[in-house]
């Protein structure tokens, strides 16, 4: 089967492409206004990629478009899309795709507000490690792994479970179409204001998603009381997890370091001793939820999972360091709700306690740049020295109420944060251009940043190379 999508440099899209190629299909793509770091990942894929969109981009024998649900994909405007139904193809999205494609298999869908890519992508490496051919789709790149989407040869798959919408036309949540036998649930935060205006709203498909779990199922649920509400939804078996002491499994001796140590203790009390490179308390939390699965299930041993664990080098944009020279350590971050950027925030201050933190931050989300999310902004950079703010973009913005950069402004300082407005990349070097050599920064979003995680290290590095500063601080 020959199957284009449009929009393939999204997280999942791209990731389902590569899981139809493993599968046999053959696919293309194509997208406008892509940015790194997966524009370039795409390119490097081997497969057709078209940076603009055309008619002439569909293969003569296409079977089925892909179509992507974000509002700069122009639907039914989009020449593909006219394209593809001139000639009556088929179209549908990548969610409904990946949900036919693995209808039969045992998938485990990783959910939640946060977590999501680094629990499923730390799944897909143990099992990977283990020997365990698993399938998996993951919206976000990890150097672990060989690629994002991968169709595997054993029967379990492993999906990122998203519940955001499947487009405007569909409001359903992607997750919703995934078939689960297991759920690995993380978190249960209000979230995607633009789409699911109150809690109860948002609430609402994770429990659909729970009322899916066949009676032999399993549940591994963080122990929070937002998740115990809805728990009640699943049929089969549920076990919790957690960072402190709790009726399931829990972390225990945790000590944070450039490398950190925990004991991971089971529900009969055991203790299994575990060392990570990742950053911050909540993926200690992450890596006991994946442990807790795993090892439930009974899909690795102890060994094989302490080994995975401390071997897994994380996801792109989830606190890498950028700089490996520079006195003042650059951390990307990855801040596209309120939970995702107070947790790379919380993980900075943690790890780097002594040093003043500048988060250089883009309101990139529907959820950022809605008026209706701006007391985000008054607790978000708490610990924070400086925020250098880049203004919101302008894609779909007349679907929702969109917020101003200078509202935006204006709301973070009357917090009590100096905030600076940078409109521009060199604005921003700019600002950062005059530092001591004793700060960190924290660049923060969803977005493109303004180019600035390719742009500023070599900037860093040939500022304030002279005492580069060795390794992260416990």
């Amino acid at each position: 089967m020959r199957i284009h999508f449009t929009g393939i440099a999204g997280a999942g899209m791209s990731a389902a492409a590569l899981m139809m190629r493993d599968a046999g299909h053959e696919v293309s793509g194509s997208d406008a206004d892509a940015f790194p770091p997966l524009s370039t990942y795409v390119e490097g894929l081997g497969f057709p990629f078209f940076r603009s969109f055309a008619a002439e981009n569909l293969p003569d024998d296409l079977d089925v478009l892909v179509l992507g649900a974000s509002a700069k994909l122009g639907g039914a405007d989009n020449p593909e899309v006219a394209e593809a139904r001139r000639r009556g193809v088929t179209i549908t999205t990548f969610p409904e795709l990946v949900g036919e494609a693995t209808q039969g298999r045992l998938n485990t869908v990783v959910a939640g507000s946060f977590g999501k890519s680094t629990c499923t992508a730390l799944m897909a490496h143990i099992l990977r490690e283990a020997g365990h051919d698993a399938g998996w789709m993951i919206g976000a790149i990890s150097p672990a792994l060989p690629a994002t989407g991968h169709w595997g040869s054993a029967p379990e798959v492993v999906l990122e479970g998203d519940e955001y919408i499947v487009g405007p036309a569909d409001r359903r949540s992607k997750f919703v179409l995934y078939h689960p036998r297991d759920v690995l649930l993380t978190s249960l935060i209000h979230d995607h204001v633009n789409v699911f205006p109150t809690f109860a709203d948002y609430e609402a498909p994770f429990r659909e998603l729970l009322r899916l779990l066949p009676k032999d199922g399993l549940l591994v649920a963080r122990d929070h009381p937002a998740i115990r509400e809805i728990v009640g939804e699943a049929a089969c078996h549920v076990v919790w997890y957690d960072t402190e002491a709790c009726a399931g499994w829990y972390a225990e001796d945790v000590v944070f370091g450039e490398t950190s140590r925990f004991a991971l203790v089971t529900p009969g009390g055991d203790r299994l001793a575990l060392t990570t490179s990742l950053l911050g308390e909540h993926n200690i939390e992450n890596i006991v939820g994946v442990a807790a699965y795993l090892l439930e299930r009974g899909l690795v041993t102890e060994a094989a999972l302490a080994g995975a664990v401390a071997s897994f080098s994380g996801i792109r944009r989830r606190l890498d360091r950028l700089t490996t020279r520079s006195a003042v350590p650059i951390i990307e971050g990855f801040g596209s709700s309120y939970e995702k950027a107070r947790s790379a925030i919380e993980a900075v201050l943690l790890h780097y306690p002594e040093r003043p933190l500048t988060v250089v931050f883009e309101p990139h989300t529907f959820s950022w740049r809605s008026r209706d999310a701006l007391a985000w902004y008054d607790t978000v950079f708490a610990g924070a020295a400086r925020v250098l703010m880049i203004p919101p973009p302008t894609h779909g913005a007349g679907s929702h109420n969109q917020s101003t950069h200078a509202e935006i402004l204006a709301r973070t300082a009357a917090a009590g944060v100096p905030v600076q407005g940078v409109a521009t990349a060199d604005a921003a070097i700019g600002a950062l251009s005059t530092l001591t050599g004793d700060e960190v920064v924290l660049l923060l979003s969803s977005g493109p940043l303004l180019g600035l995680p390719d742009s500023l290290p070599p900037v860093f590095e040939r500022l304030y190379a002279e005492t580069a500063a060795q390794g992260v601080e416990a």
